[in-house]
């Protein structure tokens, strides 16, 4: 997908959501002094939409700008800042001067603000995440008070997958509230829902404003292994695990496209050829990427648990975490960066496997980073996230070659090794 095409399916995102959170009789547009008319800045502009802030209030619209979310980017993070101190000092119209109002002829018509306000007894200001084309898009509003205090995020489901996704989440913090995590921090529910026919989760606002530290793999590894042990751990062969048994339920209910039926063969291919290897079994985030979390001195805080799951290999959290920032944050090429992640693995799942002298078991490691890369595919095609028009909804041009090429030769190891557990080359 071309940067023109993403760039105007992110401003379309802006009119399907207005009319998701402001249902009829509001309608956009109208006269900004109107009794109950809701004016918001587009920053950084209406034709490249990022995020919708309160523009009745420059300290609500500054805090919600300040305190959404860190831009990966020291140039980003300026760009904030400068457009931070216009909304403080009153400038905001020389670098932010695209305005949209919505309007009601009745100033008390239900929105969701007024709904979250009655929720959390509370007046509060919503300021609109803006995020890009992906089949699992759906509005993510900041919850603020009148003096800018980020009180929580809520995120509301608008179609079968979203919905889905809210109800996941919302399960997954309630049965994390009852662990006794040490070195993550969750985000607690503030209220789950119905709202006319979206299902709406309000979560507890991390502070992921405060003093971050640097990230280091040390404790990075600690607290993905507290997630994967948080309900304990079991080992089986691969042949008799119940994940073995749900992925191939889930590619058997794929839709009947090219790319289905060849992530389809790779996986039986490296399902039978590994069946008799044992793999130890736990939790996992889903989605622990860099944008997922903040690493404070004294915690480290994680957010976004719609994918939870409790039943993975061990060490599905470190694989994506490496594949997502190679792709996203050093920008190696998609394809490229899927074959380190393979080539990576015994590093990266070492400490999952105290009992193993570091590296990890190059077999045990080996497949289950390919196990990762069909699991990841499966949740791709799944979702129809080239259909949504996700940059790497494609699979066929950057996921499937490489995972149908270290199959292949995980597979021939394995005949070659008469089902010894000696590593298998690249």
């Amino acid at each position: 997908m071309s940067n023109d095409t993403a760039t105007a399916r992110r401003a379309q995102y802006v009119n399907e959501v207005l009319p998701i959170l402001y249902p009829q009789p509001w309608q956009r547009g109208g006269d900004p002094a109107e009794p109950g008319a809701v004016r918001m800045i587009a920053v950084p502009n209406i034709r490249h939409p990022r995020l919708l802030v309160p523009a009745n209030s420059p300290k609500v619209a500054a805090a919600a700008l300040a305190r959404y979310a860190r831009p990966p980017s020291r140039l980003a993070r300026l760009k904030r800042d400068a457009a931070v101190l216009a909304l403080r000092t009153g400038m905001s119209r020389l670098l932010l001067r695209d305005r949209i109002t919505v309007t009601s002829p009745d100033p008390e018509a239900d929105s969701l603000a007024g709904f979250l306000s009655g929720v959390l007894d509370t007046s509060l200001h919503i300021s609109v995440h803006i995020g890009p084309a992906r089949a699992n898009r759906k509005p993510v509003v900041q919850l603020l008070t009148e003096y800018g205090q980020t009180v929580a995020f809520a995120k509301i489901g608008v179609n079968a997958l979203t919905q889905r996704l809210v109800a996941d989440e919302t399960e997954a913090l309630q049965r994390l509230a009852k662990s006794e995590l040490s070195t993550v921090t969750v985000p607690g529910i503030r209220h789950a829902g119905l709202w006319r026919e979206h299902m709406v989760l309000v979560q507890q606002a991390l502070p992921i404003w405060n003093d971050r530290v640097a990230v280091t793999p040390g404790r990075l590894a600690e607290a993905m292994r507290e997630i994967a042990t948080v309900e304990g751990i079991h080992n089986r062969r691969l042949e008799e695990s119940d994940y073995a048994a749900t992925l191939r339920e889930r590619l058997d209910a794929l839709d009947d496209t090219a790319d289905a039926r060849e992530l389809r063969a790779a996986a039986v291919e490296l399902l039978d050829a590994a069946a008799a290897e044992r793999l130890s079994f736990g939790a996992w985030h889903g989605d622990w990427t860099p944008w997922n979390m903040a690493m404070l001195a004294e915690t480290v805080l994680v957010w976004d648990w719609e994918r939870f799951c409790l039943d993975a290999p061990l060490g599905f959290d470190a694989l994506h975490y490496r594949l997502q920032h190679d792709i996203v944050i050093a920008r190696r090429d998609p394809a490229a960066a899927v074959d380190h992640c393979v080539n990576k693995a015994e590093s990266l799942l070492a400490p999952f496997f105290p009992a193993h002298p570091a590296p990890a078991p190059p077999r045990l490691a080996r497949l289950t980073a390919l196990l990762y890369l069909i699991d990841l595919a499966t949740r791709y095609l799944t979702d129809r996230q080239a259909e949504a028009g996700a940059r790497l909804g494609a699979l066929g041009t950057w996921l499937l070659p490489v995972l149908v090429r270290r199959v292949s030769a995980f597979a021939t190891s394995v005949v070659a090794d008469g089902g010894s557990t000696s590593p298998e080359g690249n």
